[in-house]
């Protein structure tokens, strides 16, 4: 039996804190995204995600990722339901399996937690609550088991992701496009420019998940060495290539580089190192960024040309970050990161690009149709969008009764909270406050249909 190592347990227990800080940076990165009438539903779909995952990955979430093989690679067993037969002097590798297990928990909060941007501003908070555990067993750990489990079918394929490129990046944006279009388009998408209504909040919500991400990608390591510094410095450097790469691509196509799209960049970046990070060199990892950054950059538009309404663009950075990532580890990864296979253009041949291809299809297919099945059953039975009325006049309100902005007039002088939690109209003609839109998209809509943005 291992013994532990407190290194190694000292630095994932801090990995695990830093991946926890990562659903917290998200909330504020998505609430300074939305629209003002938006940000604490959004913030809050970020923050029950915690609360739900952490229940039903230890009641059943762990057991059937990483619990022995039920058979063909697909599911684990049911050995481990509610964390039995784990014990305080449980070892995995040279750290405590209940730590273990818990840095593997802040991983599927993050990847729940990543869907809401998809359906911003127009899911009931209830249908939220339903969809996020039952979608947690039956698409985020059947993956993550084909994936990490020692006896999952794309382990044993040889395919490779160090920190979920496939697990978190492709699941959340594929589940993401999947919920988008059982919602339907937010009222006014493709005529209405809906702009981030806080860039400072994008920001900030951006620096914690960069903060976050060390330990996401090093602390996957499983420990305190060589291996856990080198992911470290790619997980660094691809951050600064994909904003590096996305603002060049702004000023070449719009004429300026802008905050936001620095900060998407930084996004981009980390989501293509995180499946590559333990198998490229430092130059591997400044490609992977920038080509992730361009890419990306040019992807979030792609909903209005085909008319999905992805909200806070969980399809054009998550998903397509994810596989660019994941396709890359062909073509550039180097044997004296991987320890035996190379990338195409190391000398390895077309093998592990097919590879790569082949989990990055299935996985996006699986998570997009079990997805929108999900999705449309709770549709059914609950109904998963609030009314036209609680979208226009702010989610905040109607699903929450609460206000971010208490003595703000909102939105096209959307309602106001008052102290006792009732509330006003002012008119937008009230003269106090000129008529404005209120928030969200990158760059300005490339639809025909729609008038451009000075």
């Amino acid at each position: 039996m291992n013994a532990i190592d407190t290194g190694d347990t000292a630095w994932l227990l801090v990995s695990t804190a830093l991946v926890l800080l990562m659903t917290p940076g998200l909330a504020l990165f998505y609430g300074g995204m939305v629209r003002s009438k938006g940000v604490l539903n959004m913030i809050m779909m970020s923050f029950v995600a915690i609360a739900l995952v952490t229940v039903v990955w230890l009641v059943a979430g762990y057991s059937f990722v990483f619990g022995d093989d039920l058979g063909g690679g697909l599911l684990g067993g049911f050995e481990h339901f509610g964390m039995a037969g784990i014990s305080p002097g449980a070892v995995h590798g040279t750290v405590p399996e209940f730590l273990f297990a818990t840095f593997q928990l802040t991983f599927a909060i993050l990847t729940a937690a990543l869907i809401s941007g998809a359906i911003a501003d127009r899911a009931k908070f209830s249908a939220w609550m339903l969809f996020v555990p039952i979608w947690a067993l039956i698409v985020y750990a059947p993956v993550a088991h084909w994936v990490w489990g020692p006896d999952g079918w794309i382990a044993r394929l040889g395919v490779l992701d160090y920190a979920g490129g496939l697990v978190v990046e492709i699941v959340s944006g594929a589940s993401g496009l999947a919920l988008a279009l059982v919602l339907g388009p937010r009222i006014g998408f493709r005529t209405e420019p809906m702009r981030p209504h806080n860039l400072p909040l994008v920001l900030l919500g951006v620096g914690l998940l960069w903060f976050g991400w060390f330990g996401f990608n090093a602390g996957s390591a499983l420990g305190a060495n060589g291996t856990a510094a080198a992911v470290f410095v790619n997980t660094l450097v691809a951050g600064c290539a994909g904003m590096l790469g996305w603002m060049v691509v702004e000023q070449r196509r719009d004429g300026h580089p802008t905050t936001f799209g620095a900060a998407s960049g930084v996004v981009a970046g980390l989501v293509a190192i995180t499946p590559s990070c333990g198998w490229v060199t430092v130059l591997g990892a400044l490609v992977v960024g920038t080509v992730a950054g361009v890419v990306c950059s040019f992807a979030v538009g792609w909903k209005f040309r085909f008319g999905y309404d992805d909200s806070l663009d969980v399809v054009g950075v998550h998903l397509m970050g994810g596989i660019v990532g994941t396709l890359l580890i062909g073509l550039l990864a180097a044997e004296v990161m991987t320890g035996g296979v190379s990338g195409l253009l190391y000398g390895g041949g077309l093998t592990q690009l097919a590879k790569q291809a082949l989990a990055v299809t299935v996985v996006g297919l699986f998570a997009f149709t079990i997805t929108y099945v999900l999705g449309k059953v709770i549709d059914r039975l609950i109904g998963f969008r609030v009314s036209a009325e609680q979208e226009i006049s702010g989610i905040d309100l109607g699903q929450h009764a609460e206000s971010a902005y208490e003595h703000a007039v909102l939105a096209h002088g959307g309602p106001v909270l008052g102290t006792h939690g009732t509330h006003g109209i002012l008119g937008p003609h009230t003269g106090l406050f000129p008529p404005r839109h209120d928030h969200d998209v990158r760059r300005p809509q490339p639809d025909e249909d729609a008038a451009p943005e000075n």
